[in-house]
């Protein structure tokens, strides 16, 4: 029996949870999928799953082994279609991660124009505001907004975002103009839960800092419905440029402060480190980094 046949099979049901969603990923049937793990198992020796009657989970041999083969299996795809991609395009599938709004507002474009230079190619988009695990959920490429801290995880750096403080027109002049972080006090805020720190908003000017702590009734965990709820006129919210360019240009929010901004932060894309980048995922970050660039979206 093919090895290699094993090991995908072996993979897609670590990652999907099951040998009927892996029978689906793979295109084929749900007895052969759990054949190819049996087989796999005892040609190794081990027990790779627990199963149960519902779903399977990965023994400390299977997750020693989840660990390095799906970049083996990448390797392996890029070998083979290395001679033919200069021609047709990269072939197979990415897995992407990327937050909500940002994959929302930009992702998807940029890869509908990558998909558009290489039609032989699969990209399989999972929107998610938390910081996925890249090796437990599959994922062979993400794309972040802010810091990330795990040290099994590796970036490049596409461009920073800005943040601003923002209100709708009708708010403004209901509730007065700020002109100084000071005059701040008394307004009404929304609050994006998804930020780090929610309630600390931090202003800089002229390389100095300024720390506005807010309070709000209005909490959401979205900065697309923070925004949202700034331009019907219910308070003042802290949300990047990607988030509020369009509601700008069409004069549904307005920014405050001049001079102000938020501390930026760094949009980047993030992968396992101490694995070899398939050319494929390699050249979505490149086309990514040139692509970003020219939207001023950032």
């Amino acid at each position: 029996m093919d090895t290699v046949e094993q090991l995908r099979a072996f993979v897609a049901t670590a990652q999907a949870g099951s040998f009927t969603a892996a029978a689906d990923q793979l295109g084929i049937s749900n007895r052969l999928t759990s054949k190819y793990v049996a087989e796999l198992e005892q040609r190794l020796g081990v027990r790779l799953f627990q199963r149960t009657t519902r779903k399977v989970g990965l023994t400390p041999a299977g997750e020693d082994l989840l660990a390095r083969a799906p970049a083996l299996l990448d390797e392996l795809d890029d070998l083979l279609t290395g001679a033919s991609e200069g021609s047709r395009g990269f072939t197979g599938v990415i897995r992407i991660s990327a937050p909500v709004t940002f994959g929302e507002t930009y992702v998807v474009g940029m890869l509908g124009r990558f998909a558009q230079q290489h039609p032989d190619l699969t990209l399989d988009l999972r929107l998610d505001d938390r910081f996925v695990d890249l090796a437990a959920e599959g994922i062979d490429l993400a794309f972040r907004v802010g810091r990330s801290e795990m040290l099994s995880i590796k970036t490049r750096k596409l461009g920073e975002v800005q943040t601003f403080l923002v209100a709708s027109p009708q708010y403004l002049a209901r509730s007065g103009t700020p002109r100084t972080p000071a005059d701040l006090a008394g307004h009404a805020f929304i609050v994006d839960t998804n930020r780090r720190d929610p309630r600390r908003w931090p202003l800089w000017k002229d390389g100095a800092e300024t720390v506005v702590t807010v309070e709000g009734r209005l909490l959401v965990n979205s900065v697309r419905a923070a925004c949202a709820l700034a331009a019907a006129g219910k308070g003042i919210a802290f949300a990047p440029k990607f988030a509020i360019r369009d509601d700008l240009a069409a004069g549904r929010l307005s920014t405050l402060l001049d001079g102000y901004t938020g501390s930026p932060s760094p949009v980047s894309a993030a992968y396992l480190e101490g694995r070899t980048l398939p050319r494929k995922i390699r050249a979505l970050i490149d086309f990514a980094a040139s692509d970003i660039r020219s939207t001023n979206l950032l």
